[in-house]
C-alpha cells in the first residue's frame, strides 16, 4: 500500500512538474520574441501619437539623467547610459514593445542597485527603487505593449514587473530611503487595464466593420441569387409551355397523314418521349427552385406576378403602363421599326425590363414624367425607358434597391446590352438591347445616334 501511494505521489510530481515546465514554455514563447509590430498612425491625426512618444523620451531622457545624476548620486556617464536605455524603450515600443519593455526593465534594474549602492556608501536619501521619470518612461512601454499585444502577453508583463518592483524593494531593500515601488505597480496596473481596454474597443469595431462588410457582400449575394431563381422560374414556364405543344404535336402528327410509315411513327414517338421527359425534369427543377418558400403557391411576388401565372409578354405591356398611371405616373409609350414575332425569353425580358424600371420611377423620382420607347430592330429589341426630373424629394424606400441587378442578369442571360445613367437634365435613363439570335450574336452597340 505505501509503494503504491508512493508511486501516487511519484506520479503527481511529475504531472505537476510538467505543468509548470508548460507554463513556463508558453511565458518564453510570449515574451522572448523580437517580433515586429508598428504602433498604427492616428486615423485622424497620422503620426501625432508617435510625436508625443518621441517628446516623451526626450524628456525622460533629460529627467532620469538628472534625478539619477544629481539626486542619486551617479557619475554623468553612467546616469546618462541608464536615461538612455530608459527613454530609448519608449521609442522603441512603437516598433518593437516585447523587447522595448526589457530594455526598460534592464535600465529600471541596473539604475536602482547603481543608486543602492550609492546610498549605502553615503547614506544619503533617494526615491527608490524607480525614479520618477524611469516610473514614466515604464508607464508609457506598458501602455504601448498593452495597446498591441495579447491580454495574456499584457498581463504576464505586468505580473513580471510587480515581480522585480517586490523582489528590488521587499527582498533586497536598500536604507534611508522614499519607497516608490507601491505607486509604481498601481500605476502599472492601471495603463494595463487601460490598454486592454482599448485593444478590445478597437477590435470590436474592427470585426464590427468586418461583419458588416460581410453582412452587406451576403445580402447582395443573396438577391442575386434570388433574382437568377426567379428569373429561372419564369424561363421554366416559358420553355414548359413549348415543350408541352411539341409533344401534343408529336402525338397528333400521325393522325394527320394517310397511313403513315413506321419510321414516322417512330420519329415521332421519340420526339414525344424526349418532349416527355425534358418536360419532367423542368418540372423537378421548378419544384426545387420553388422548395425555398413552398407555401407561397398562390403569392404574388414582388414583380406581382404569382409564381403558377402565365409569364408576362408585351403584348400585356399597356395594362402594366394603365396600373402605372393609376398609381400616379404619367407614361408614355412609344414603338418604332417593323413589329415582328420575339422569343418568349426576349418578350418576357423586355416586359420585366420595362416593370422595373418604371417601378424605380415611382420610388425614386416622384412627380417626374416617364417614357417608353421599344425599338424593333432586325436583329433584336431595343427598350429605353426616359424619366425626367423628379419635382420633390423621394421617401425612403422598403425596397432591397437591387433592380437594375435584375435587369443586368436578364440582359447578361440573352447576351444583350444595358445602360443607365443620369441624364444632364436631371432625369434617368434605362436602355437595354435584347438580342434575338441567341448568345454570341449581340452586335449592338449603344451611341448617341441611338437615343430614339
Amino acid at each position: 500500500m505505501s509503494r503504491l501511494g508512493g508511486v501516487t505521489s511519484g506520479g503527481s510530481m511529475r504531472t505537476s512538474g510538467g505543468s509548470v515546465m508548460r507554463r513556463l514554455g508558453v511565458l518564453r514563447d510570449d515574451l522572448w520574441t523580437a517580433r515586429v509590430d508598428p504602433l498604427p498612425p492616428s486615423v485622424w491625426l497620422r503620426w501625432f501619437p508617435h510625436g508625443i512618444v518621441w517628446l516623451a523620451a526626450f524628456g525622460v531622457l533629460l529627467g532620469d539623467a538628472a534625478q539619477l545624476g544629481d539626486n542619486g548620486g551617479l557619475n554623468e556617464g553612467l546616469a546618462f547610459l541608464i536615461a538612455l536605455g530608459q527613454s530609448g524603450a519608449m521609442v522603441l515600443a512603437l516598433w518593437r514593445p516585447i523587447p522595448a519593455w526589457w530594455l526598460s526593465m534592464a535600465a529600471m534594474v541596473v539604475g536602482a542597485f547603481a543608486v543602492r549602492a550609492v546610498m549605502v556608501a553615503s547614506g544619503e536619501k533617494f526615491t527608490w527603487p524607480w525614479p520618477a521619470a524611469g516610473i514614466i518612461g515604464h508607464v508609457f512601454v506598458m501602455l504601448l505593449l498593452a495597446l498591441r499585444v495579447r491580454t495574456r502577453v499584457a498581463m504576464e508583463t505586468l505580473a513580471l514587473s510587480a515581480l522585480a518592483t517586490y523582489v528590488v524593494q521587499g527582498a533586497v531593500g536598500a536604507v534611508n530611503y522614499q519607497p516608490t515601488g507601491q505607486l509604481a505597480v498601481i500605476l502599472f496596473t492601471v495603463v494595463v487595464v487601460l490598454g486592454i481596454a482599448l485593444r478590445g474597443r478597437r477590435e470590436a469595431r474592427t470585426q464590427l466593420a468586418e461583419q458588416t462588410s460581410l453582412t452587406a457582400e451576403e445580402r447582395a449575394r443573396r438577391t442575386l441569387l434570388e433574382e437568377r431563381s426567379r428569373i429561372a422560374r419564369e424561363l421554366h414556364d416559358v420553355v414548359a409551355h413549348h415543350m408541352s405543344v411539341i409533344s401534343i404535336q408529336a402525338q397528333v402528327a400521325p393522325h394527320l397523314v394517310e397511313d403513315p410509315p413506321d419510321e414516322l411513327k417512330e420519329n415521332l414517338a421519340g420526339i414525344r418521349q424526349n418532349a416527355l421527359e425534358a418536360l419532367t425534369e423542368l418540372r423537378r427543377v421548378l419544384g426545387v427552385l420553388r422548395s425555398e418558400h413552398p407555401d407561397a403557391a398562390g403569392t404574388p411576388d414582388r414583380s406581382g406576378t404569382a409564381p403558377h401565372a402565365p409569364q408576362p409578354t408585351l403584348d400585356r405591356l399597356d395594362a402594366l403602363v394603365e396600373n402605372t398611371r393609376a398609381a400616379g405616373l404619367a407614361v408614355t409609350v412609344e414603338h418604332s421599326g417593323r413589329r415582328r414575332p420575339l422569343p418568349p425569353g426576349v418578350e418576357l425580358s423586355a416586359y420585366r425590363i420595362v416593370q422595373e424600371a418604371l417601378s424605380n420611377v415611382l420610388r425614386h423620382a416622384p412627380g417626374a414624367s416617364a417614357r417608353v420607347h421599344l425599338t424593333h430592330l432586325p436583329i433584336g429589341l431595343r427598350v429605353d425607358v426616359f424619366n425626367t426630373r423628379p419635382t420633390r424629394a423621394p421617401a425612403p424606400s422598403q425596397g432591397a434597391g437591387h433592380g437594375l441587378l435584375g435587369m443586368r442578369e436578364r440582359v447578361a442571360m440573352l447576351d444583350g446590352t444595358l445602360k443607365a445613367e443620369r441624364l444632364p437634365d436631371g432625369g434617368y435613363q434605362v436602355a437595354a438591347f435584347l438580342p434575338t439570335d441567341g448568345p454570341g450574336h449581340s452586335t449592338h452597340d449603344f451611341t448617341e445616334d441611338d437615343t430614339p
